[in-house]
């Protein structure tokens, strides 16, 4: 006579319709009171044993997989939908699109519980064939972080894309700079324009500034010198800028700046401070000729109606303008106006950590630090020396 197994130790039974073996545990009950199962089968009876086995250690380990058919696109996609609160829509869209690109298409459709750290080095082989070793990181966090998600749920035991590391991709674009000839050039270029993105030009290379704070920046962050301030100053004053800008904005998620040492204001140069005026001069007028149409948001780089300019708008101008310079269009972008700015001051005599400062830097290379609350002084060095290298050309 068979021996009856004990209670805990599960159950084994042959399925006619399936013509397989099944094997079963009670793992524990829901909050209703329901009693939750997990089973497992194989076409022999030793081969569902092991099964029933591997669910009994698993729950004795305090790991209760579930869904043995859960994919990696399931995890991904579960991640992408819920495990980004509070990132800003354009981060995630652009990690919907490497997924949707580089994750599901080519892995998604393996058993999560299944995949192994050679897959995954394979996976990332191929990818590094064709992709940058930035975007090859990317890529591979998005896998990381949804394997995380779902081994926190019970999904699968182990995050095997940890045991992997990331190869080195194809190289990316080298970032250059303006020699001071293609400078000159551009600045004449866009003060010659008389536009809106003339002047978002010419204040993005003459206080280093990056792309992504000048276009949120708004008119109230503009401080100019009073008339009695200027009219106090002695000789030895007379090179000190006439206003500085407050850089406590850009157009990431919840409006802070890049790191806690983004967050500056600076001193700027008569050129840059020339353009401001003409740009404010050049809005009021717009405002005027759009007038129902205008949506105040106190932008100083607004578009015809008022709003915030749109970064492909941004390229779209900058180009027509180094174009207009004499340079290839193709071959630059605005965040290069940022590594011209750095390269121009260092040509200009300007030490490390004047530049630092200036940029925003904790040191010379882009470091990711926590944002701090406090403000540091204005920091007047870089609108003495860009007064220098490019004069005014009004007399």
């Amino acid at each position: 006579m068979t021996k009856r197994r004990s209670h805990g130790d599960g159950g084994l039974h042959w399925d006619e319709s399936r013509q397989r073996w099944i094997a079963s545990v009670t793992v524990g009950y829901t909050p209703a009171g329901k009693r939750v199962v997990r089973r497992g089968s194989g076409k022999t009876k030793t081969e569902a044993k092991n099964k029933l086995k591997e669910i009994i250690r698993d729950y004795d380990d305090g790991v209760t997989l579930q869904a043995h058919g859960y994919t990696v696109a399931q995890a991904v996609n579960d991640w992408l939908a819920y495990g980004l609160p509070g990132r800003g829509e354009a981060t995630c869209e652009k990690l919907r699109i490497l997924a949707n690109l580089h994750v599901v298409p080519l892995i998604g459709a393996r058993k999560l519980r299944e995949l192994s750290a050679d897959e995954v080095d394979v996976w990332l082989a191929g990818l590094a064939k064709s992709l940058s070793t930035r975007t090859l990181r990317d890529i591979r966090s998005i896998l990381l972080r949804a394997v995380n998600r779902a081994q926190a749920r019970d999904k699968v035991k182990r995050n095997v894309v940890l045991l992997c590391e990331c190869p080195t991709g194809k190289t990316g674009r080298p970032s250059k700079s303006l020699t001071y000839a293609q400078a000159d050039a551009l600045l004449l270029a866009a003060e010659r324009d008389n536009s809106t993105i003339g002047a978002y030009v010419v204040v993005s290379l003459l206080s280093g500034c990056r792309t992504e704070e000048v276009r949120p920046f708004p008119w109230k962050n503009l401080v100019r010198v009073s008339k009695e301030e200027l009219a106090k100053r002695d000789v030895s004053q007379a090179d000190r800028p006439k206003a500085h800008v407050n850089v406590w904005r850009s157009v990431r998620s919840g409006g802070d700046t890049k790191t806690r040492k983004s967050r500056r204001s600076l001193g700027i140069g008569d050129r840059c401070l020339a353009a401001f005026d003409a740009q404010e001069a050049r809005q009021r007028q717009a405002r005027l000729d759009a007038g129902d149409r205008w949506h105040e948001n106190g932008l100083a780089f607004a578009s015809e109606t008022g709003t915030m300019l749109d970064a492909a708008n941004v390229r779209r101008g900058f180009r027509r303008l180094a174009k207009a310079a004499g340079l290839n269009p193709d071959e630059w972008t605005p965040r290069e106006l940022r590594h011209s700015f750095v390269s121009l001051l260092s040509d200009g005599g300007l030490t490390l950590e004047q530049i630092s400062r200036l940029v925003g830097h904790s040191s010379i290379a882009v470091t990711e630090t926590v944002y701090r609350h406090q403000l540091n002084p204005v920091v007047e060095d870089g609108a003495t020396a860009m007064d220098r290298i490019f004069p005014s050309t009004k007399t």
